[in-house]
């Protein structure tokens, strides 16, 4: 709870303060596929995100007025170096692999490049959004 979801409510009190002296800004959190759906092994960080994501909207409504845009990417299994340092056995990984229906696990560059298009004016009428970036993972 503190890292998930009160790590991300005080950022936003920072960025909101300073967007709304500007007049404008682009916000985007970080949750998680596993905040939209549910997971039988990891209900408490299931929980957190699904709250970023609350949080997200409930915020995207509250500060539009400002000129505030408030979104969240929501990362299926990414590969990592700490992933790969993790020395996960080849049968868990597989299984990682066969929650997402493109056959494959994301990259960070994947994640970067959504989060840049939210935080861009390409995106200027997206607000609200949990946007999932999970290979199909929460579409299946």
């Amino acid at each position: 709870m503190g890292v998930n979801l009160k790590g991300v409510w005080l950022c936003m009190q920072h960025e909101i303060a300073m967007f709304a002296r500007q007049g404008h800004g682009a916000i985007v959190n970080v949750a998680s596929a596993l905040g939209l759906v549910g997971a039988e092994t990891k209900p408490a960080y299931s929980a957190t995100k699904h709250a970023v994501i609350g949080l997200t909207r409930s915020a995207a409504i509250e500060h539009s007025r400002h000129g505030i845009r408030v979104n969240a990417v929501c990362p299926g299994v990414i590969r990592t170096p700490l992933m790969d340092k993790a020395g996960l056995s080849e049968m868990f990984a597989a299984n990682l692999v066969k929650l997402h229906p493109i056959g494959r696990l994301g990259t960070p560059e994947e994640v970067a490049e959504a989060i840049a298009w939210l935080a861009s004016s390409a995106a200027s009428f997206v607000t609200g959004a949990a946007l999932a970036v999970d290979g199909g993972w929460t579409a299946a």
